[in-house]
């Protein structure tokens, strides 16, 4: 079942496995976050996470809901890995993993049919790409190589029923960037949540969610604080991870 240097974590808060590799990919505390900050119907309801990667938020994703769920990932090999993950868990009846560009999926799936899109596009531009070192596939989900936040944004806004929601996690520092790419297609931002790393410190990622079509009325939630002064995990961010208090 593992290939290489593949491993299989724990994903404790929702008692599921996931494969994982440190040269190919593991998912980040940014997709733990994106998929609690979501809003996902409980029973009925149709959701599709783009850049889904080896799977990770569909999985967290399927303990909070029995809406069928669609990931979609570029890369063959993160393919393979999610959708491996996905049989392990016997989830195969809920989600699917399917190969294919981001930007061509609307026309695939359909338009304008799906309730809940959820992203965690890449967040770097391609001429920030500093390391030299890191393998294709980092480099692929890191680097707007093949897919912009704009095109990333699009293609959720194709896919959304007329008042459904999109959800993005991405650098605090591209704020207006994605406020400007939702309402150019027709997404409203009605929720925002700033991570901060530390208390004192500057925010370093953003959740956002909006509504095809929807009302401006922005709601800006409380700061999400990651580590304590002792360097630890906060109770909340704890209680994200391992289902803890």
């Amino acid at each position: 079942m593992l290939m290489d240097d593949e491993r299989l974590d724990y994903l404790l808060a929702e008692d599921l496995r996931i494969i994982q590799s440190p040269s190919v990919f593991s998912f980040s505390l940014d997709a733990v976050l994106l998929a609690r900050f979501a809003y996902v119907p409980l029973k009925r309801g149709k959701i599709v996470d783009l850049c889904t990667g080896n799977g990770a938020i569909p999985l967290f994703l399927s303990a909070r809901t029995e809406s069928s769920i669609v990931g979609v990932e570029l890369q063959e090999r993160l393919v393979h890995m999610a959708r491996r993950s996905v049989a392990y868990n016997k989830l195969t009846e809920q989600i699917e993993i399917i190969e294919g560009d981001v930007k061509e999926i609307p026309a695939r799936l359909g338009i304008e049919k799906y309730d809940v899109v959820t992203c965690n596009p890449p967040y770097f531009p391609a001429h920030e790409m500093s390391d030299k070192n890191i393998s294709e596939h980092m480099a692929i989900a890191r680097h707007e190589l093949h897919l912009t936040l704009d095109e990333a944004v699009n293609a959720a806004s194709k896919l959304l029923k007329q008042g459904g929601k999109a959800a993005f996690v991405h650098r605090s520092g591209r704020l207006i960037d994605i406020i400007s790419a939702m309402r150019a297609n027709r997404l409203e931002p009605k929720r925002i949540r700033l991570v901060y790393p530390k208390e004192g410190k500057e925010a370093n990622t953003l959740l956002i969610e909006g509504i095809k079509d929807g009302k401006p009325d922005l709601k800006i939630l409380p700061p999400l604080i990651v580590y304590n002064s002792k360097g630890e995990y906060t109770e909340e961010v704890r209680a994200l991870l391992y289902g803890d208090n």
